[in-house]
């Protein structure tokens, strides 16, 4: 049997819940369907699938398996869509979702966009919780931290930094931070989506990684929250570069501890693995990247 097409209908299979649901939108018999899934195991020589009278459910092979089946098809989808890039036009309503303090960066792409391709919209919303781009509807979503729905396709915009900083007021009140161990004693404000939670990461002067547990009386999914609580001299915070350079050039924050970089993290562009990548997605994509690329200093002060 055709390797990629029992990639294809495996994939169903997992995405449908069931055979019989894949064989439908698959405009094929059952019996079809199921013997696409035999060759694959057959050939792999393990079990993909558990199989009841009700449901299927992925084995931990499976799951693997299915994680690499979906970024493969959705390679091949992408390489089909270029190959008639040059006949095709960005057209109809492009749905963005973005996190609120990357607003400014984003904002100069979509104007851009506008402006460039007089058969498109776009439906700009923002907002700090995750959404979930199938249901909602979404064609793609700005995140500074990768998603954990490994059935995402996720494309690397950029690298960025936080800055771990504070005002000068919490400074007067509560002295200068002059080591990494001594911010367990601060109050530490953070994101709820940092990566690594409670325990802020960093590399030193060598490149060595540097740890340190903090605990605060804030947590929030709102970066300019965060901000707004550090200009007020309310705590010590790990910020987006993006989000406090402008403060930090005017002095209202302060750096502290430059001998210590917080850890690299992506600014990613994530679509689903479903969605046809059409020409206006992989366009903006296309120019977000452009303008990644341009404002690099800007989202990484450290680079």
């Amino acid at each position: 049997m055709d390797r990629l097409t029992s990639l294809e209908v495996f994939s169903r299979v997992v995405e449908t819940g069931g055979f019989s649901a894949a064989a439908r939108k698959l405009n094929m018999s059952t019996t079809m369907v199921s013997n696409h899934v035999q060759a694959l195991e057959d050939r792999l020589g393990v079990r993909l699938l558990n199989r009841t009278t009700r449901k299927v459910n992925l084995t931990e092979i499976g799951k693997a398996y299915y994680d690499r089946c979906i970024q493969i098809l959705a390679d091949i989808e992408q390489a089909d869509d270029i190959a008639g890039a040059l006949q095709s036009t960005p057209r109809g309503t492009l749905r963005i979702h973005i996190a609120t303090h990357m607003v400014p960066f984003v904002a100069p792409v979509v104007a851009e966009f506008l402006s460039s391709y007089s058969q498109v919209k776009v439906d700009l919303q923002m907002g700090e919780a995750n959404v979930d781009l199938i249901e909602d509807g979404f064609d793609i979503a700005l995140r500074l931290t990768a998603p954990p729905d490994s059935s995402l396709i996720v494309r690397s915009l950029a690298t960025w930094r936080h800055v771990l900083c504070c005002s000068h007021a919490y400074i007067e009140k509560h002295g200068r931070v002059q080591a990494l161990s001594e911010l367990a004693a601060h109050n530490c404000i953070r994101h709820v989506n940092y990566p690594f939670g409670e325990e802020w990461r960093f590399l030193d002067r060598k490149g060595a990684p540097a740890s340190v547990r903090i605990a605060g009386n804030l947590i929030t999914n709102s970066g300019e929250a965060l901000r707004t609580v550090a200009l007020q001299g309310a705590g010590i915070c790990l910020a987006a570069g993006f989000l406090v350079r402008d403060d930090l050039e005017a002095g209202h924050l302060v750096r502290l501890l430059p001998e210590y970089r917080p850890v690299e993290l992506s600014m990613n562009a994530v679509y689903p693995h479903k969605h046809h990548l059409s020409a206006k997605v992989r366009t903006f994509i296309d120019m977000l990247v452009h303008h990644s690329a341009e404002h690099q200093k800007l989202i990484n002060p450290y680079s």
